[in-house]
C-alpha cells in the first residue's frame, strides 16, 4: 500500500451471511484514476464503500485511503473526501441552500462561489424546501455536497440514480474536471453503459467478490462477436468448432450462427471458401461480458 495508490484493499472481509457483503476482497486504484465498481443490486458495493468510509467494520482485512488506515485516519480522511451515500439523508423543513451551507460549515474552506456555480450547472434551486425535491433534485444535492470541496478522492454511490440524461452528462463533465485537476473518482453503479463512459478501469463484482478487473481495452477483450453469415457453398460445422475461440457453431439453411472471442480472422479464412453472400458481425455489450462471467464464477462454484 503505496502513496502512489489511493484506495487500497488487502482481504477486506465482511460477512453477513447468505451470501451478501465483501469476501477477501483485494484492490487497488492508483491516484488520479476513474474507477468504477460495477454489479447488480446486493453484489457488495455498498458494503464495500461503506467499509472505506469507516461506517462499518471489516470482519477482517485491511483497507487505506489516500495512504492513511481507513480506521485510525478516519476523522482527516473524511476531511479530503468527497462522499455520496447510496440513499440521502431527509432534512426536513430546511432548504437545500441551508442543507449545503451546514455541510461547507462542517468542513470550512469551501468556496461558496464554487457552490452557486455548482447549483447553476446541475439546475438545483438552493431556495426551495429539501423534502419537496424529487428524488433527482435532492440527488443534484448530494453531488454538489460531494464535490462542492474539490476534494483528493471522490467516493459516489450509484450518482447517477434519478438524473435525467441531460444532468448525467453534466455529472460526466464534473468526474472529468475532477480528474484533470488529480482527484481520484470511485463510483458504483449496476448501470454498465454509464460507467463505461467515464472509468479507466471497471471491477465486476458479484457476491462480494471481484470476478474481473480491467482497463476498457481489457474487457473488451474479453468481449464475444456473435457472427452470422449466409453462405451458398460448403461449409463443415465440426471444423468451424475447432477453430481457435470459436464456439456454438449452428448451421442451418446455409445460415451459419457462432460465437469467436478474440480475432475473427481464422474463421473468415475458412468462409472464404464457402462462398459467404452475406455477412453479420454483432461486439456483445460490456453487460454481456458481466452476464457471462458470473454465469462462468456460478459453474465453477458449482464444481469446488
Amino acid at each position: 500500500m503505496t502513496n502512489d495508490i489511493a484506495v487500497a484493499c488487502r482481504g477486506l472481509t465482511k460477512d453477513y451471511g447468505g451470501g451478501h457483503g465483501v469476501c477477501d476482497l483485494n484492490l487497488d486504484v492508483p491516484r488520479g484514476e476513474i474507477f468504477g465498481l460495477i454489479g447488480p443490486n446486493g453484489a457488495g458495493k455498498t458494503t464495500l464503500i461503506r467499509l472505506l468510509m469507516d461506517f462499518i467494520r471489516p470482519d477482517r482485512g485491511a483497507a487505506t485511503l489516500l495512504g492513511m488506515d481507513t480506521h485510525r485516519d478516519s476523522v482527516e480522511l473524511k476531511r479530503r473526501i468527497g462522499y455520496l451515500p447510496g440513499e440521502l439523508m431527509q432534512w426536513p423543513k430546511v432548504s437545500a441552500g441551508y442543507v449545503i451551507g451546514l455541510l461547507a460549515g462542517l468542513r470550512g474552506g469551501v468556496d461558496e462561489g464554487y457552490i452557486e456555480s455548482l447549483a447553476e450547472r446541475l439546475r438545483l434551486d438552493l431556495a426551495r424546501h429539501y423534502e419537496d425535491l424529487s428524488h433527482g433534485n435532492k440527488q443534484k444535492v448530494g453531488l454538489l455536497q460531494a464535490f462542492m470541496a474539490r476534494p483528493e478522492l471522490l467516493i459516489l454511490d450509484e450518482p447517477t440514480l434519478g438524473l435525467d440524461p441531460l444532468m448525467q452528462r453534466e455529472f460526466r463533465l464534473l468526474i472529468d474536471e475532477a480528474a484533470e485537476a488529480g482527484a481520484t473518482v470511485l463510483l458504483s453503479s449496476h448501470v454498465l453503459a454509464e460507467v463505461e463512459l467515464v472509468c479507466d478501469r471497471i471491477a465486476l463484482i458479484h457476491d462480494g467478490r471481484l470476478l474481473e478487473v480491467g482497463s476498457l481495452d481489457e474487457l473488451r477483450a474479453m468481449r464475444v462477436h456473435r457472427i452470422e453469415a449466409v453462405f451458398t457453398g460448403a461449409l463443415d460445422v465440426a471444423g468451424l468448432d475447432r477453430l481457435p475461440r470459436v464456439s456454438e457453431a449452428a448451421i442451418s439453411d446455409h445460415r451459419l450462427t457462432c460465437s469467436v472471442q478474440g480475432s475473427v480472422t481464422p474463421l473468415l479464412e475458412r468462409l472464404a471458401a464457402a462462398n459467404v453472400v452475406e455477412l453479420d458481425s454483432r461486439e456483445i455489450s460490456l453487460e454481456e461480458v458481466f452476464v457471462r462471467a458470473v454465469a462462468n464464477e456460478s459453474s465453477a462454484a458449482a464444481h469446488r
